[in-house]
């Protein structure tokens, strides 16, 4: 099965957004949201907007490394809007050394295409448990 390059596009900012947090590139993952965004995780009240975000992520790195990974089972797009589902894993390393934190379940990620033709998260779900 070929993708389109919608399809693709959308699968080429989930692998960025794995590689560029593994890398601690906080400015990279920020550049594939849009400002108005909105994550949902169980147990906590929805995290709005980019710079929310960022603040929790930069804190995070001060005392951890994390690396995850996204196993995509499904994209559809639909003009300018994408969802895509994965089953994605999260592993949090203490930079003091020890064991990570591992954390595995689905994700949705909502995504929306600008008119320069870059897709960005605009809505993520995800249902992580440790694992």
């Amino acid at each position: 099965m070929s993708l389109s390059s919608d399809e693709q596009s959308v699968r080429d900012v989930v692998a960025l957004w794995h590689s560029a947090t593994a890398a601690g590139d906080v400015d990279i993952v920020l550049s594939l949201m849009s400002d108005d965004v909105v994550f949902l995780v169980a147990g906590h009240p929805p995290m709005r907007g980019r710079a929310s975000f960022e603040r929790g992520l930069r804190t995070l790195l001060t005392k951890s490394r994390i690396e995850s990974t996204a196993e995509v089972q499904e994209v559809a797009v639909s003009g300018t809007l994408a969802y895509c589902w994965s089953n994605l894993t999260v592993r949090v390393f203490p930079l003091t050394g020890g064991d990570a934190t591992v954390r595995a379940g689905s994700a949705l990620s909502i995504l929306r295409k600008q008119s320069n033709g870059e897709w960005l998260v605009v809505r993520d779900a995800n249902l992580l448990s440790v694992a």
